[in-house]
């Protein structure tokens, strides 16, 4: 018998024929920029661990994302740090801390030209850098916690956050925060899950973004980076307790995680390409052992054709140029 000359690479001639074929595509639209504001700073501060990533003043972070807009960025996530903590994390929660301060700036400054999203956790704001109220035998008691997570989102939802984004790993979050939502009659506010959080290796240059005060781990809130089963109920709790998406962090390490997730629930799943993994690809770019840019747009692609429509990436604003420039 004979076979057709089969032969694939035909259509990989050219960059024209590729790009035609290219079955995976990421748009500037799903890239979501994580940023950082440090109270009482009057101008930005390079973070050492994340070369081109900054604390922002406030003056600078309205700069950034009006930049973000014009790059076509689908959003922005905030990050607040103070000056100072307290056990309660009581900054998160105070209307003029600095969160809650400048997401009104960002609302002010760019209405609903992108999507503001505000990080609900208390980790950034006390003393002993955990994700939410201690016990008095030092262990975080998840049920006091989210009472204080169901304050701070409605005081970020009043700043003009359009999106909550609770990423404690508290049982029950997204449950409650809806309620307290709903009942502050912000129902229109949605909540972005991190439904799957892994208590991973690569947090690290977020904790110097942030100035973590965290003395040991969070490994009794945080997922176990060997389960994925466990993964799964997360997963669909948050649904069930009414996240409008969810999301899977960190991302690379975890891709098999964003198809099981992708193919499983009926809201948009995101995946949060987080501090350690930008921290590789600049560390070996500048060793000039990778393309810097090539790897970019490959890790940003890996992670949307494993399922993920949303990608929260430190490198959003560039990516979009590097996008539109390549279609």
């Amino acid at each position: 018998m004979s076979f057709p000359d089969i032969r694939p690479r035909r259509l990989r001639t050219t960059p024209a024929l590729r790009r035609l074929v290219e079955e995976t595509r990421v748009a500037p639209a799903q890239l979501i920029l994580p940023m950082f504001v440090k109270e009482g700073l009057t101008a930005p501060r390079p973070i050492s661990s994340m070369p081109g990533v900054v604390q922002h003043s406030r003056d600078s972070l309205r700069k950034a994302v009006v930049e973000a807009v014009q790059a076509g960025v689908g959003g922005v996530m905030l990050f607040g740090v103070p000056e100072t903590r307290d056990e309660t994390g009581s900054g998160g929660l105070d209307p003029d801390g600095i969160l809650n301060v400048a997401l009104r700036d960002v609302r002010a400054e760019v209405g609903d030209a992108t999507v503001i999203m505000s990080d609900v956790c208390l980790d950034e704001f006390t003393s002993h850098g955990h994700c939410g109220l201690l016990a008095p035998d030092g262990t975080v008691d998840n049920d006091a916690t989210l009472e204080a997570y169901a304050r701070m989102a409605v005081a970020q939802a009043d700043a003009g956050a359009h999106v909550l984004g609770p990423s404690g790993m508290m049982d029950g979050q997204v449950g409650a925060i809806r309620a307290a939502l709903d009942a502050a009659g912000h129902t229109d506010r949605s909540i972005l899950a991190y439904a799957v959080k892994y208590a991973s290796s690569f947090y690290g240059p977020f904790r110097e973004a942030v100035e973590s005060a965290l003395d040991g781990d969070r490994r009794t809130y945080q997922q176990n980076p060997a389960n994925l089963r466990e993964s799964m109920r997360e997963v669909a709790l948050d649904v069930a307790e009414g996240a409008d998406m969810v999301m899977v962090k960190p991302a690379l390490p975890y891709l098999d995680v964003i198809t099981r997730v992708a193919g499983t629930v009926d809201v948009p799943v995101a995946a949060y390409q987080i501090s350690g993994e930008y921290a590789m690809v600049e560390a070996a770019a500048a060793n000039g052992w990778i393309n810097r840019e090539a790897a970019i747009l490959e890790t940003l692609t890996s992670i949307h054709r494993a399922g993920a429509q949303l990608i929260l990436t430190y490198w959003a604003v560039e990516a979009a140029t590097l996008l539109r420039a390549r279609y």
